[in-house]
């Protein structure tokens, strides 16, 4: 979420879509950059470093080392889902730190290494022939020798206003992240597919209940998981159900229970629990390429084992861009600095 490395207990955001997948989150000045270049214009790079979660910062990090002079664009969401939310504490070193410090600490690593961070987006991007061109929201053109998409994913909602109302604050699209504040406590988790069934099974290290509320009346994850679920004494399926509400308290903000209804006899049930954790899949930021690069598993975009690489030779993707199977902080930024590390190979054959 996602299943990301870090814990997504955090305060309500709204999220953008323009270019790539975006949340307001920090204020920004759009197309500004230290070095005072105006609106407009066309720049060159060597490297151009779209996003600026993990991935994108740590690619900037080994990109500047190799003296590539990356330019990162980092949207509108400076530092990804990091940013909204509070306490992390699987980030190896940090015992505990809150997201938005540690990824203000990237921003300034990459920046010491000599990376050039611009608070725009980008809209659209050309890879039909190099040097690719992107077009940034505030009117500057970017022109690069090797792109690094590193614009993330983010997990699909239900989109109920109460569920964006107790976001961080007993609502969840994370079990690994956030599972550990539900010690000895009920939780339930929406949807039927291996999300679902993993993120339930994950749970119950730590919930005295799970409670799986699923829309129809089989699930759709694979049979050996599903038989895993039903033998666990920790969890119940309510079936042919939808979360309709979630509700709580006010003062202070947190999740007592959740509303469903059932899709056959319309009756409605409240059930009772101290976290919901939303499990319906995810969404790659994909949208950027959707027409130029291969993608697989739903959108996310596809690379070469044990590479970086895409169906475009000189364009790289890291983080959870691609990542359908981690989506971990950490891992992300594992995958910059291969993506960084790919692009150098390149660039010195070309």
């Amino acid at each position: 979420m996602l299943r990301n490395n870090i814990s997504t207990t955090a305060p309500k955001t709204g999220d953008v879509q323009r270019g790539f997948r975006v949340g307001a989150a920090l204020p920004i000045s759009v197309g500004s950059s230290e070095k005072g270049f105006t609106m407009g214009e066309t720049r060159h790079t060597r490297v151009l470093i779209i996003g600026s979660g993990p991935a994108g910062y740590t690619a900037a990090v080994y990109a500047s080392r190799a003296m590539l002079e990356p330019i990162l664009v980092q949207g509108l969401q400076p530092g990804g889902q990091l940013t909204i939310t509070t306490e992390v504490e699987n980030w190896p070193g940090d015992s505990h730190v809150q997201g938005p410090d540690l990824m203000v600490r990237m921003e300034e690593h990459a920046k010491a290494m000599g990376a050039e961070v611009i608070s725009d987006y980008i809209a659209s991007l050309d890879l039909s022939a190099r040097p690719f061109v992107a077009q940034a929201d505030s009117g500057m053109t970017y022109t690069a020798d090797a792109v690094i998409l590193a614009t993330g994913a983010q997990a699909k909602w239900l989109g109920l206003p109460s569920e964006e109302k107790f976001k961080g604050f007993g609502v969840s699209a994370c079990a690994t992240c956030d599972g550990f504040f539900y010690r000895g406590k009920q939780v339930v988790v929406a949807g039927g597919g291996n999300t679902a069934v993993e993120e339930a099974l994950f749970l119950t290290n730590f919930a005295t209940k799970v409670t799986l509320v699923h829309r129809r009346d089989s699930l759709r994850a694979e049979k050996i998981m599903q038989e895993r679920l039903f033998k666990h004494p920790k969890i119940e399926v309510i079936w042919d159900s939808e979360v309709v509400e979630v509700l709580g308290t006010e003062g202070p903000l947190g999740v007592t229970g959740v509303r469903l209804r059932n899709l056959k006899t319309e009756a409605a049930v409240d059930v009772p629990c101290d976290g919901f954790f939303v499990a319906i899949g995810h969404a790659p930021a994909s949208e950027l390429v959707k027409e130029q690069l291969e993608m697989h598993n739903g959108g996310y975009v596809k690379v070469e084992a044990g590479s970086t690489r895409t169906s475009i030779p000189g364009v790289f993707a890291a983080g959870d861009l691609t990542d359908h199977v981690y989506r971990q902080a950490v891992t992300s930024a594992g995958m910059g600095c291969m993506a960084a590390l790919d692009a150098e190979k390149f660039l010195s054959g070309h």
